[in-house]
């Protein structure tokens, strides 16, 4: 598994669709669910800041690019 400091957004989505669909076809370990649905909160988590960013990255561009007209 990669380190939540250098996995890009793209990646984390990557590895969650495959702990829902290791989920959904029941090819999770019970002893391994928890592991993966604590992995998974973490990936939730590392998307959902990146998107947060993003979001107030493109405001601030908009914001720039309205005061310049």
């Amino acid at each position: 598994m990669m380190s939540e400091k250098k996995i890009n957004y793209k990646d984390a989505i990557e590895e969650l669709e495959e702990i829902v669909n290791g989920i959904e076809n029941e090819d999770v370990d019970v002893d391994e669910l928890a592991k993966k649905v604590e992995r998974a909160s973490k990936l939730l988590t590392i998307c959902s800041d990146k998107l947060k960013k993003t979001e107030a990255e493109v405001d601030k561009v908009i914001e720039k690019l309205n005061s310049a007209e």
